[in-house]
């Protein structure tokens, strides 16, 4: 058997090769489409809030990512690479439906005991793999929605993950900072006991039960905005829960869980083409490092844990290759928006900041319209079959659903996503002529290296966490080549290209969709 797969490689390999002579004679780094090996694994590797300039390969010189900045120097490194929203829901619909979220008026931030957010019988990610016979898993953030709205955490939840493509689901609901603070196996509240059972409630308290607002002395941290409900391991959360003692998390042990969990999901799954949903939880607030990654930084907590996701990274890819995998499997690794520092807790993130820009150049950050909102470090990595390299080319991750389908022999189309597997291998530099950017409701558009940010009433910055919102009483039009700062307001300077860019925009969205109520965060 050995034998056979090796020359079914050196096969591979000799065509590839020769795909890539005949194509020397093309435009600079446009090369022809080259077959890919039947069934390849697939990793998406997801981070939480992580910032254009958080890692190494993107500029950051306070946070060491060694293990990411590998994967970086080995695939591709996208300097144009997108999450379709400034938050996380609606990121993480697009990547597993391939739509627009504002083409959903419900994806948007979601409490944990939201409804789920996809239909079942929408396409998703999963479904379209487990049709050329993959397994699917998700390990991690789910924060899409759960059952019909009226969960009964203490029986079997449904519909969820497994309802929307996945064979195996490990999850929490929603997020860190959000009740219920439990995980679920496939539907089920793991450890849960039946004589303890869990209620959650997301507009009034339990009797009986403290708050970080009304409880201030059983706090290990402390809260700054919208996080003063249920006390969790001594953090205080959103929402409010009671019961469930024995299936509470461990906050400073979830990397190391997640972690495990997505090892032994790949070791069962040597003989089989899988696709696995790696949704890591940092650098979500609240930021809890284990202690061994306390001081990693001097940027505090938040600094600390993307050194933890770092090495959790390196952790599972080292899995993979002494499992034998790593060959044959595309690993792409993203964030599911841009950073935020101050989210909800007194953790210094913003005091010991120093000289760090977790956007790097780019204004703006979570919440935002501007370029930090969305624009996300972005990498696929392919051992053996990605050349390293940097590539300028746009891509979102609403593109992975018709890119992987490609990659599997499958057709897909009715949706958002654009077919760019061979951008995504390196293979080509052409990526999307334009793309529709959304943050907490609002859109502005790019095209080319142009960005349209239309005219929106609210304030300028949000007053909570201190960063820019993209909302002025004016239009803003920037050019990203010359400006990728976005400083300079060219709406008056170029007024055939606003009126362009303008046609083009409501070409897509639809005229009269400027005017939205600004973000309140309590």
């Amino acid at each position: 058997m050995k034998s056979n797969t090796g020359r079914i490689q050196q096969i591979f390999y000799f065509f590839y090769l020769i795909t890539c002579i005949v194509s020397c004679g093309g435009p600079a780094k446009e090369k022809a489409s080259s077959p890919a090996p039947q069934q390849p694994n697939i990793v998406i590797i997801y981070l939480d809030d992580l910032g254009y300039g958080d890692l190494g390969v993107y500029g950051s010189k306070a946070i060491p990512t060694p293990n990411i900045d590998a994967l970086a120097k080995g695939g591709v490194r996208f300097t144009n690479g997108y999450a379709s929203s400034a938050t996380c829901s609606p990121s993480r619909y697009a990547l597993l439906t391939g739509s627009y979220p504002w083409r959903n008026k419900n994806a948007k931030i979601l409490p944990g005991t939201a409804p789920l957010l996809i239909d079942t019988a929408q396409k998703t990610v999963p479904k379209m793999l487990k049709g050329q016979g993959y397994e699917t898993a998700i390990v991690g953030k789910w924060h899409l929605g759960l059952g019909n709205g009226a969960v009964d955490w203490n029986k079997k939840i449904s519909p969820g993950p497994n309802e929307v493509g996945f064979d195996y689901s490990y999850i929490m609901a929603a997020t860190q900072d959000r009740v219920p603070t439990v995980y679920i196996e496939d539907g089920m509240v793991v450890s849960l006991d039946p004589n303890d059972p869990i209620g959650v409630n997301y507009k009034e308290n339990f009797d009986g039960e403290p708050t970080g607002k009304e409880n201030p002395e059983l706090l290990t941290m402390k809260w700054h905005h919208g996080h003063n409900n249920s006390i969790v391991n001594g953090i205080p959360r959103i929402g409010y829960m009671k019961g469930g003692e024995s299936a509470k998390w461990s906050d400073v042990d979830m990397a190391d869980h997640f972690l495990a969990t997505a090892q032994a999901y790949v070791k069962s799954k040597r003989d089989k083409p899988f696709f696995l949903y790696y949704a890591m939880q940092q650098p979500h607030v609240p930021r809890t490092p284990h202690p061994r990654f306390v001081g990693a930084t001097e940027l505090g907590p938040r600094g600390d844990v993307i050194v933890e996701a770092d090495w959790c990274v390196g952790q599972f890819v080292k899995t993979l290759e002494e499992e034998g995998l790593l060959e044959n499997t595309l690993i792409v690794l993203s964030s599911d928006n841009g950073p935020v520092l101050n989210d909800g807790y007194y953790d210094d993130a913003d005091t010991k900041n120093g000289e760090h820009k977790a956007a790097g150049a780019l204004r703006g950050g979570k919440y935002s319209l501007f370029e930090a909102g969305t624009r996300v470090p972005f990498i696929t990595y392919w051992k053996g079959r990605i050349q390293p390299q940097v590539s300028d080319a746009m891509v979102c991750q609403l593109d992975l659903m018709a890119s992987l389908a490609a990659l599997t022999g499958t057709v897909e189309d009715g949706t958002d996503s654009q077919e760019l597997l061979d951008v995504l291998l390196g293979n080509s530099d052409q990526g999307r002529k334009d793309l529709v950017l959304e943050a907490t409701g609002r859109t502005a558009y790019r095209s080319g290296d142009w960005v349209l940010i239309p005219a929106y009433k609210g304030a300028a910055v949000n007053k909570f966490v201190q960063i820019e919102l993209g909302n002025a009483p004016e239009p803003m039009l920037f050019n990203l080549k010359d400006d990728p700062s976005q400083q300079n307001n060219l709406t008056a300077a170029h007024p055939e290209k606003f009126k362009e860019m303008l046609v083009k925009y409501e070409v897509i969205r639809g005229a009269g969709n400027f005017e939205t109520k600004p973000l309140e965060l309590k």
